[in-house]
């Protein structure tokens, strides 16, 4: 990989790195240009990469076997998405993962991750915050979607991800929601 440490600079925004530091993660971290619609994870996938979205935006979903989607997340800019249940279980993978905009990412697999941490170790705290903000972001998402009427779900919805929905077709957003795309455009129309 070409040097791009302004890109390591973006992604770890948090952390400063000596010279060798930062070409040790160039090293690991590998630059993906995806296509619209383009496929990162199918369903039985054996899952060993995380990505970091530079530009664009993704979406994690289920497919059940009636054949609808349960979007479980979307990422932009700045955002970390992989099937983590996956990932981090080493079971088949459950989710889809899919660009919904042309996107730039960076891949990192889980070795490189674990070596990363051992001879960074202020990667290993940056990775485990990151993880305990995740986690208590879809507790979140779990409470909202069980205790709020889809009006709030979709407020809440609109907060999380501001200006997504240029980029999102409606059942997209009403998958995310767990509500029908009627529904959705009668909140709309509402609000």
């Amino acid at each position: 990989m070409r040097s791009d440490n302004s890109k390591i600079k973006t992604i770890f925004k948090e952390l400063d790195f000596t010279n060798d530091e930062l070409k040790l993660i160039e090293s690991v971290f590998h630059k993906e240009i995806i296509k619209k619609g383009e496929i990162l994870i199918h369903p039985g996938d054996t899952v060993d990469a995380q990505y970091y979205i530079l530009d664009g935006c993704l979406r994690a979903f289920h497919l059940d076997n009636q054949g609808k989607e349960y979007t479980i997340q979307f990422g932009i800019a700045d955002w970390w998405m992989s099937d983590f249940t996956a990932f981090f279980s080493e079971d088949k993978a459950i989710l889809t993962v899919e660009a919904i905009t042309d996107s730039i990412i960076y891949r990192i697999n889980k070795k490189d991750k674990e070596y990363l941490y051992s001879e960074i170790p202020k990667i290993d705290c940056f990775f485990r915050i990151k993880l305990e903000r995740a986690f208590a972001a879809f507790q979140k998402r779990i409470l909202t979607g069980i205790s709020k009427p889809a009006k709030e779900r979709y407020l809440d919805f609109m907060a999380t991800y501001p200006k997504i929905e240029t980029y999102l077709k409606n059942y997209h957003i009403a998958s995310y929601l767990g509500i029908t795309t009627e529904s959705l455009s009668r909140i709309r129309k509402e609000l």
